[in-house]
C-alpha cells in the first residue's frame, strides 16, 4: 500500500513522457518536422565555410522528407518531390569537390527555397483534410509558417548570387545569416533597419513576404490556436490504448 501513491503520481509522467517522445521523435509528427527546421537554422546561422551551403542542403533534405512523410502527400508529389532531393543531394555532393567559392552558389539558395516552398503547401494540404484540429495541426501551422521564412531567405541568397551589386548595397552582399535574419524579422515586420535590400527583385521579394507572413500569422496560424482542442477529454479515465 505504501507504493501505491508513487506508482500513482509516476504513471502520469510516464504518459507525458510518452506523449512527447511521440510528437518530436516520431517521423509521423510535425513535432520532429519543427526540430529539423531549427536544427537548419541553427547550422545555416553558425557554419560560415563555403560548404556552409551543401551541408544545409543535406539537413534540408532530411526535413523536407520528413514533411512528406508526416503529411502523407500524394505518391505522385512524393515521386517528383524524391527526384527533387536526389538531384539537390547531387548538386550539394559536387559542390563539396568545388575548390574555393562555390561558383554554383547561386543554384543551391534556388534549390533550398524551392524545397522550402513545396513543403508548406503539402502541410497546409494535410491540415485542411485533418478531421479534427488537435496539436498536431498546431505543430505543423507552425511548421509552415518558419518554413516560408526559410525558403525566403534563400531566395534573398539566390537573388544576391544571380544579381549584379550587392543585396545589401553598403551593407555587402550578405551570408545565410544575415539572409535569414532579415527574411524572419521581415516575416514577423520586425524591421530593424539594418539590412535593406539595395534593388529590385530583393525589394518586392521582401513586400510579398511581409504580406505573406502576415495573412498566414493573423489567418491559419491564429485560427488553428483558437481551435485546438485536446485529442482526450480532460478526466476520462486511462484505457489501455493510452497505455501502450
Amino acid at each position: 500500500m505504501v507504493d501505491y501513491p508513487d506508482e500513482h503520481v509516476q504513471r502520469p509522467r510516464r504518459r507525458r513522457t510518452r506523449r512527447l517522445r511521440d510528437v518530436f521523435g516520431s517521423p509521423d509528427s510535425y513535432g520532429l518536422v519543427l526540430v529539423l527546421i531549427l536544427v537548419t537554422y541553427a547550422v545555416s546561422a553558425t557554419v560560415t565555410a563555403t560548404w556552409a551551403l551543401s551541408l544545409v542542403l543535406f539537413v534540408q533534405i532530411g526535413t523536407i522528407w520528413t514533411t512528406l512523410h508526416a503529411s502523407q502527400a500524394r505518391r505522385r508529389l512524393r515521386a517528383v518531390a524524391s527526384a527533387v532531393l536526389v538531384a539537390s543531394a547531387a548538386v550539394a555532393i559536387l559542390q563539396l569537390f568545388v575548390p574555393g567559392e562555390p561558383p554554383g552558389g547561386g543554384l543551391i539558395a534556388v534549390t533550398c527555397g524551392l524545397l522550402y516552398l513545396i513543403a508548406p503547401g503539402v502541410i497546409v494540404r494535410h491540415l485542411v483534410l485533418r478531421p479534427a484540429v488537435d496539436i498536431e495541426t498546431l505543430l505543423g501551422a507552425i511548421a509552415a509558417y518558419l518554413m516560408l521564412g526559410m525558403a525566403f531567405a534563400f531566395a534573398y541568397q539566390a537573388v544576391g548570387a544571380l544579381q549584379h551589386g550587392p543585396f545589401f548595397g553598403t551593407q555587402g552582399e550578405g551570408n545565410i545569416s544575415q539572409d535569414l535574419f532579415f527574411s524572419f524579422t521581415t516575416l514577423t515586420t520586425t524591421g530593424y533597419g539594418n539590412l535593406v535590400p539595395a534593388k529590385n527583385p530583393g525589394q518586392s521579394l521582401a513586400v510579398t513576404e511581409m504580406l505573406f507572413g502576415q495573412l498566414f500569422l493573423v489567418t491559419a496560424v491564429a485560427k488553428v490556436v483558437n481551435a485546438v482542442r485536446p485529442t482526450r477529454v480532460r478526466g476520462r479515465p486511462p484505457t489501455d490504448d493510452d497505455s501502450r
